[in-house]
């Protein structure tokens, strides 16, 4: 008797993610790539950034004020150090202070990203479930915040905060006062979308098959209704993140964001600007040009992942 031939192997789950149509859209699209790999690579530098940097730009003890304003790539003609991208006034590595002010003006834009998603996406799920004067409540709440620039908003919230909290720990607060001055500027656009789309799931036959065993309406809308609204609040999210990181390097560099004991990109270029007509063009072009970048990647790969989710255009 011949034996039966072997049933092939089924594939692996990273073999069908492979093969998924999001991993052909996005291997289909060689500026989403780029600009992922160029994201990646940004986060990750600015992670690593104690392993990375050649100096610490921020240890009064290790600047020198013999190498300031060294050109980059040229070494200085007192010290003789070479920086690759240059020094500030104050013999301040710039390719250094860059890594580290790319940390801060992520973990701003990040923090602020995922405060504003947590007020927008639950006052969503209740103005869209809940119905009723709530819905109009909170809507109305948000029309009005809509019609008012965001930085308009944050520079409110900022302004409101600083002057509640103690001189003396103003400046150890910056960072958090920043997250909830940004996130409150945002929160509008989640609870906008979620809402529509709570409006249209609660209708469907798994919602009504939840209330009929007798589930309260936080368990159907946290573990029936949410999951299914996930997919454009990613989108958001992603966007909003490099709209974040913009929005702290404005605040930044108006000089009411983070100190210069900290300094994000923003504060890098406040500083720079003051250069730019003297000749320490490096100082300034820089860092603006990672802030560039940096948001560039992320919103071309929020762009990708909005189509990629949107099933009319798959």
């Amino acid at each position: 008797m011949t034996s039966m031939p072997a049933s092939p192997k089924p594939p692996g789950r990273l073999a069908r993610l492979w093969d998924s149509d999001i991993a052909y859209s996005f291997r289909s699209s060689p500026m989403t790539v780029v600009a992922t790999l160029l994201a990646l690579l940004l986060v990750l530098a600015a992670i690593a950034a104690p392993l990375i940097a050649p100096y610490d730009p921020f240890d009064p003890a290790s600047l020198d004020l013999s190498d300031g304003f060294s050109r980059p790539m040229v070494p200085n003609e007192i010290t003789g150090k070479v920086f690759w991208l240059g020094s500030d006034a104050q013999g301040r590595d710039i390719f250094s202070a860059i890594l580290y002010g790319s940390r801060v003006s992520l973990l701003v834009g990040a923090a602020s990203v995922l405060f504003s998603l947590v007020i927008g996406v639950g006052l969503g799920l209740v103005a869209g479930y809940v119905g009723g004067r709530t819905e109009a409540l909170i809507m109305r709440v948000a029309d009005v915040q809509l019609s008012f620039p965001a930085i308009l908003v944050a520079l409110l919230v900022f302004g409101v905060a600083r002057g509640l909290i103690p001189p003396a720990l103003q400046e150890q607060m910056t960072l958090l006062v920043l997250v909830v001055a940004i996130g409150l500027s945002n929160w509008a656009q989640y609870a906008r979308t979620v809402r529509g789309s709570t409006l249209v799931e609660k209708n469907k036959v798994y919602v009504d098959a939840a209330r009929l065993i007798g589930l309260k309406a936080w368990p159907v809308m946290l573990k029936h209704v949410l999951p299914n609204v996930a997919g454009p609040v990613l989108v958001i999210a992603t966007i909003n993140l490099a709209l974040a990181v913009i929005e702290e390097a404005t605040l930044s560099f108006l000089g009411v964001g983070m100190p210069p004991t900290q300094p994000s990109l923003g504060t890098l270029i406040r500083f720079g600007q003051q250069y730019l007509f003297s000749g320490e063009w490096w100082i300034l072009l820089f860092p603006s040009l990672v802030l560039v970048l940096l948001a560039l990647s992320i919103n071309l790969f929020g762009d990708w992942l909005r189509d990629a989710l949107n099933p009319k255009l798959r």
